[in-house]
């Protein structure tokens, strides 16, 4: 089997695998430790380090590989969703954030059954297992792409074995694991990024500004787009509102991000965090759109772009082939440090939303060191759920935009039910439900449609666009919202359960 890796790089690959894992377990406490401990780190870890991993969990490998690719085959479009991200965490911090802070809350789904009731907790957290295993699945995908690239290996056996590395750490060191390796990881990719930018312009004739100058001649600089179609994925509206709606779901909604909050001192320092974070993503992008720019003017210099399957496939085709000795090894596993992070985040926010929302809600009255073991138990079942997704969901096209999409479905309906849980005192359970259940509807088939629908009705033509998914959020979260305020109109008003 041909390796395209020199030693060093294989070297320096294995020794941040093992690296990484060591840290990790050093999380480990010894004894008996209490649910808090492990799913929120007693409520103990610096706004700065929360911030960092919150950065780790958002920038994936996917947004490491294919935000380069996107810029490639178009332009800086990209950070007109990243203002919106901007926007949604002030929404995020002046709506939710408090919220979470008036007790002591585990999951972002026990703020939903405080005002709502049992039914519609449970239902909003299945949907978020369910969401985040078929989101997290494309997302350790992306590895193999990563990995395949570098060593020549098959894609299951790299799912494997970062997989397993992975939950070595989370299962011994919960929550404070998480957070802290995702600190390192984060200071080690945003290292990598630097560098292969570096490396990219040292490949280029004329350097840095010819990148600039060519980029900008082809149009590859351009951010803004005001077009008003619906249809189109970068544009400014669907970045701003779009984008803004989508990181009131991720960041809000999402008990991935939300038990990152919740793991904060105090509600100023989460908000710091989370405010600190919008700043870092939007650095982060630029840099990876301007990778892109630069490989799009690298490859047109020399005139031999590689042969690959996707412009996914672009970025770890350079890094292998053109980087520096032991340069390669680094950003390899900068890449696989931007995965373990998410792997980790994912398991342990899908193990406490299931004991938490779902275990906790039949037996309540189980002893602390048992939730302890059920807790770690769930962390494995949760690891082998997410390896077989992971290796089902192999296929082609853009894996940022596939990953996000499919969180985007369900977002939309979650983030509809917190704004009528957060915003009006007359929403029901029973009629949020069925709002939440048509917006998810309505996403899915928005999704699942490759062209235009034509619908008739009455003698009438109809034709519903296919709809870029950068909207999906924003419609699901509008429709679940409006249906389930109307219906709640009808009949005796509702007690609030719980003052939000």
């Amino acid at each position: 089997m041909h390796i395209p890796l020199r030693t060093i790089d294989l070297v320096l690959v294995v020794l941040y695998l093992l690296g990484i894992t060591w840290f990790g377990l050093r999380f480990r406490r010894q004894g008996e430790r209490s649910i808090k401990s492990y799913f929120l780190a007693d409520r103990n870890i610096p706004w700065w380090a929360i911030c960092l991993s919150i950065v780790a969990a958002e920038t994936s490998t996917l947004t490491i590989i294919s935000v380069p690719g996107i810029a490639f085959t178009g332009d800086f479009g990209f950070l007109q969703l990243a203002m919106g991200y901007l926007l949604g965490r002030v929404v995020i911090c002046i709506i939710f954030l408090p919220r979470y802070f008036r007790g002591e809350l585990m999951t972002a789904y026990q703020l939903i059954g405080q005002r709502f009731g049992t039914r519609l907790h449970r239902l909003t957290a299945l949907l978020f297992l369910v969401m985040r295993a078929a989101a997290e699945g494309v997302r350790v995908f992306a590895v193999a792409i990563v990995v395949g690239v570098a060593l020549g290996t098959g894609d299951i056996a790299s799912i494997v074995i970062l997989s397993l590395l992975t939950l070595l750490y989370t299962f011994e060191g919960g929550m404070k694991a998480v957070i802290w390796t995702d600190v390192l990881q984060m200071l080690l990719y945003f290292l990598g990024t630097l560098v292969s930018l570096w490396s990219i312009c040292a490949h280029i004739h004329g350097g840095a500004h010819a990148l600039l100058h060519v980029a900008s001649s082809a149009g590859k600089l351009t951010i803004f787009h005001f077009s008003l179609s619906i249809t189109e994925t970068y544009t400014f509206w669907a970045g701003v509102l779009g984008g803004c709606f989508l990181t009131m779901a991720s960041h809000g909604t999402d008990q991935l991000m939300v038990q990152r909050l919740l793991a904060a001192k105090n509600l100023y320092e989460s908000r710091l965090a989370l405010l600190t974070s919008g700043v870092v993503i939007f650095v982060q992008f630029t840099l990876f759109l301007l990778i892109g720019a630069g490989l799009y003017v690298f490859y047109g210099q020399t005139g031999r772009a590689p042969h690959v399957a996707s412009a996914d496939r672009l970025f770890p085709h350079y890094i292998v082939w053109q980087m520096p000795m032991g340069v390669s090894g680094l950003m390899i596993a900068a890449i696989l440090a931007a995965a373990m992070s998410n792997l980790s985040a994912a398991l342990n926010s899908l193990a406490s939303t299931s004991m938490v929302d779902l275990y906790l809600l039949r037996r309540p009255d189980v002893s602390e060191e048992s939730k302890t073991r059920l807790s770690r138990v769930m962390t494995m079942g949760w690891a082998a759920v997410l390896l077989i997704l992971a290796i089902v969901s192999r296929g082609s096209g853009h894996v940022l935009e596939i990953g996000l999409s499919i969180a985007s479905v369900l977002w939309g309906g979650m983030l509809g039910v917190f704004l009528l849980g957060t915003l009006t005192r007359r929403a029901k359970e029973t009629a949020t439900m069925i709002g939440l259940l048509a917006g998810c509807v309505l996403n899915v088939l928005l999704w699942r449609q490759s062209s235009e629908i034509h619908w008739s009705l009455l003698g009438h033509s109809f034709v519903l666009p296919k709809v870029a998914w950068t909207w999906y959020v924003a419609i699901g979260a509008a429709i679940t919202f409006g249906m389930g305020y109307l219906l709640s109109l009808f009949g005796k008003r509702n007690s609030v359960r719980s003052e939000l």
